[in-house]
């Protein structure tokens, strides 16, 4: 198998091959000779650049890439491969843009003639910067909704403490202990949000860490039946099915409850008020483990949208939540080496699935 051309290759291989291997390079490429004329520039590079080879090739690369940095400044003339530190090979990728507000990710490479030596060569690597720009974007758009779904229970509890502080006498033990519930649950609300955030940063570096036991799974169930039934939901709208052989989950106690309580609190919040939790056992790859579902009876999630629903940000048609639920279930799933599903219930509505091997991750 081929390997990969490195940029100082290109130095040391005939013209011909120099550039046809340039084009295999998954980067934009763009040499120059030690007076500054632009001697190759790659496809990518023209892609990145939006601009041909011919218009670049000849032309003093700091006319052709006149680069700036965020304050306006020309890069050319703060780093300065031919009169600055003859000891400079290069510079780690950095951020520049373009007069015309193009952005892009460059590293440079100076090659010398043995340690010190004078110029030879200056190679530019460039990347679009477009991915870099959509993973701020997404990381601005976690913190706008983390602080919008904060923001109503911070205020729940600043007015209850505010108004029990001051009218503490005026209020009957009962009144006093209904602000207190409503205090309590939006402290619960608030760690959950908190949790959510702490796990969504773990799940994209891949930190998550679990501690699988076995664990039985009737009564993980039902205590979910029951924690909804006391936020007033009707108990005869929940159904509980474990099927032989789906007695027992291995997973993590804690990440499993997590994952249930995201899954009945979309049922419930989705559906029109049936919701059925389910285990079956699956056999996959010859080894067993249990499927866990839960259905609602609601208007479902359209096909296209179902690779979508795991992902962040995504709402429902209902439009409240942080849009992080199904994103932290299916990273708890695949923690565990499992998987999850979503597609049409029986009889209406969506179900969600979630695959736990037997055998630990």
């Amino acid at each position: 198998m081929a390997e990969t051309p490195t940029p100082e290759s290109f130095l040391t291989t005939p013209r011909p091959q120099a550039s046809a291997a340039a084009q295999m390079l998954p980067d934009g490429l763009v040499t120059a000779e030690a007076s500054g004329l632009v001697t190759s520039v790659n496809r990518r590079a023209e892609q990145i650049l939006g601009r041909s080879a011919d218009e670049l090739l000849g032309r003093d690369i700091r006319e052709a890439l006149p680069l700036e940095t965020r304050n306006g400044e020309s890069w050319w003339a703060l780093t300065d491969p031919w009169n600055g530190l003859r000891i400079r090979t290069g510079h780690r990728e950095k951020l520049l843009h373009l007069p015309d507000g193009a952005e892009l990710l460059v590293t440079a490479r100076y090659l010398r003639a043995g340690n010190a030596g004078p110029l030879g060569a200056i190679l530019l690597s460039l990347r679009d910067a477009e991915a870099r720009r959509r993973a701020e974007q997404d990381h601005a758009a976690l913190i706008s909704t983390i602080a919008h779904e904060l923001r109503s229970p911070l205020t729940g509890v600043k007015g209850f403490t505010s108004t029990l502080l001051r009218r503490w006498d005026n209020f009957s033990e009962e009144q006093r202990i209904t602000m207190l519930e409503a205090i309590d649950a939006d402290a619960d609300r608030l760690t959950r949000l908190i949790t959510d955030l702490l796990d969504v940063s773990r799940i994209d570096t891949g930190r998550l860490r679990i501690h699988e036991v076995p664990i039985p799974t009737r009564p993980m169930l039902t205590r979910h039946v029951e924690r909804a039934v006391a936020t007033g939901r009707g108990e005869e709208g929940f159904s509980v099915v474990v099927e032989p052989g789906a007695e027992e989950v291995y997973a993590d106690s804690d990440r499993l409850d997590q994952v249930l309580s995201n899954l009945v609190e979309n049922a419930v919040r989705h559906g029109q008020g049936r919701v059925l939790l389910h285990a079956a056992p699956l056999a996959v790859d010859g080894s067993m483990g249990v499927v866990l579902s839960v259905s609602d009876d609601g208007a479902g999630i359209p096909a296209e949208q179902r690779r979508a629903v795991f992902g962040r940000f995504w709402h429902g048609p209902s439009g409240t939540g942080t849009g992080l639920g199904l994103y932290i279930v299916k990273g708890i799933a695949e923690a565990h080496g499992g998987w999850a599903e979503i597609d049409d219930a029986e009889d209406a509505g969506a179900v969600v699935r979630v695959f736990f091997p037997g055998e630990p991750a």
